[in-house]
């Protein structure tokens, strides 16, 4: 029996998971999917940066985040490694002053940026296939269950209770299907896609940050190179195949070396954007964690600490 049940296996499910299991409770994941196959694993995973103002718990939840991160990418095989690169604003006129303090950083001349302003700075990225089979390595090594099963009511989970003991401790840690179990007409999908492209020799990674729902993103990870972007809500039904084309025409605009890569795939996820995350307890004891948008990975570990508070 456990005593805290996480319903999703992506990244903010697992490393709660990991963070309740540390903290002495027993913790049983239900997932519809395979760890390998979440919309987790399509994350772009640029890390170390929110974007959000210094009262918004998303700040504070990067803040803790990141430092493990850091300590993450000591050990390349947890799939966190370190990247230096330039991102190009061009939806304010001045860098946030917190952006003075992040490693390496050097403002971009006028020559240089692609936006109105721009930083070059040194991030952890996460190379997320990786990333998320070591979340599920270190999850069992901690004696947390991972088991395959469809949830379709947070309370209805009757059989995971001993019939001496109260239920388990339900966390609605389910990605753009949180919502859904919720009953949170707030939660939207917005739709991602990435170009997937063999090692072209790039080391280092470009950013665009911009108003619209299209921009340019080139990460190399060990091995391969993902450019994005996009955030397609559910009416904009333009194929997959489609940006995926003008995503790869746009990241060889910014980097010719791209040209000759070989495409090794397709990436499509799902964003579960909220006006604001959910991160409570609600009425009926559920404890919710949801809707973090792009920035799920980044805030990860921050998320899961406030989860572990939650249920304690």
């Amino acid at each position: 029996m456990s005593d805290v049940v996480v319903v999703g296996a992506g990244v903010i499910g697992l490393s709660s998971a990991i963070r309740l299991a540390e903290a002495g409770h027993r913790v049983r994941v239900l997932t519809d999917r395979a760890v390998e196959d979440t919309t987790s694993v399509a994350a772009g995973a640029m890390l170390g940066i929110s974007g959000a103002g210094p009262a918004d718990p998303v700040t504070a939840w990067t803040e803790r985040s990141t430092p493990v991160f850091e300590e993450l990418a000591e050990d390349p095989a947890t799939g966190i490694h370190r990247r230096h690169g330039r991102i190009h604003v061009d939806v304010a006129d001045e860098l946030p002053p917190w952006a003075r303090v992040l490693p390496d950083f050097r403002a971009l001349g006028p020559d240089e940026t692609r936006g109105r302003v721009g930083m070059a700075v040194t991030l952890p990225f996460a190379d997320m296939p990786t990333y998320l089979a070591h979340l599920a390595d270190r999850a069992a090594r901690l004696g947390v269950v991972v088991e395959q099963r469809h949830v379709a009511d947070l309370t209805d989970l009757t059989d995971l209770a001993d019939a001496a003991e109260p239920g388990p401790v339900v966390v609605n840690a389910a990605g753009s299907g949180a919502g859904v179990l919720a009953g949170d007409p707030t939660v939207t999908g917005v739709r991602g896609v990435h170009v997937v492209l063999d090692d072209a020799g790039i080391e280092e990674f470009e950013m665009e940050v911009v108003a619209g729902p299209r921009w340019t993103n080139v990460f190399p990870h060990p091995g391969r190179v993902v450019v994005g972007g996009a955030a397609l809500p559910p009416d904009d039904e333009t194929p997959d195949a489609q940006v995926a084309e003008e995503i790869l025409a746009r990241a060889i605009a910014v980097e010719p070396r791209l040209a000759g890569a070989r495409v090794l795939g397709r990436e499509v996820g799902w964003r579960p954007v909220r006006p604001s995350p959910r991160v409570e307890v609600d009425d009926r004891g559920v404890v919710h964690a949801y809707g973090h948008g792009g920035v799920g990975v980044t805030v990860s570990w921050g998320v899961a600490d406030e989860v572990v508070g939650l249920v304690a």
